[in-house]
């Protein structure tokens, strides 16, 4: 990942903020004119996946997620590439009107949401994936529909590999509280 961002900086970065990740393994596909890449990464809570999207001006898009998280993200591909298949034809004529084809959603924790709807526009279809965190802005990847059998076998060797099971001996902490004055948030 040395052309998204020195490996230094952001080192420097997450020890600032006291978590240091290391990159366990990592994969780079390249669909249509994108490059995603699919990283296994550990801290001290434990292993998660970071997925990035590089379009050609070199806008980047990331997500992160669980192992677990993860494997149910790869099952809920398989649904969409196999719904993907089943469809006719790509043609605007029949095309919904908000162009929704299928969309399904994973909930983590009651704040971590992850939203995932195949859709259509003039340039064709695609996998639209949303995460949605109080803590984080939102963020999304557009995957090409072509792409996503693609995708989902190589997030499948990443959690044959490295698991998709939490953290042996999770830290067990009561739930996060927040409280909202004027324009602020406070996270308790």
């Amino acid at each position: 990942m040395s052309d998204r961002e020195s490996g230094d900086e952001q080192q420097q970065q997450y020890a600032a903020r006291g978590t240091v990740e290391q990159e366990i393994a990592t994969k780079t596909l390249h669909i249509q004119s994108k490059r995603f890449y699919l990283d296994v990464k550990q801290n001290r809570r434990g292993r998660f996946l970071k997925i990035a999207e590089v379009i050609a001006g070199g806008k980047k898009s990331r997500l992160v997620m669980t192992m677990s998280t993860g494997a149910e993200f790869r099952d809920h591909l398989t649904d969409m590439s196999e719904f993907y298949a089943s469809l006719g034809p790509s043609s605007p004529d029949n095309a919904p009107e908000d162009g929704r084809l299928k969309s399904e959603q994973i909930t983590r924790d009651q704040e971590r949401r992850y939203y995932l709807d195949l859709r259509e526009n003039a340039r064709g279809r695609f996998l639209k994936v949303t995460q949605s965190s109080p803590y984080r802005p939102r963020c999304s990847i557009a995957l090409p529909a072509q792409g996503m059998i693609e995708f989902r076998d190589a997030l499948t060797d990443l959690l044959d590999e490295y698991g998709t099971e939490e953290q042996e001996n999770p830290v067990d902490l009561p739930d996060s509280k927040s409280m909202r004055t004027e324009n602020k948030k406070i996270l308790l």
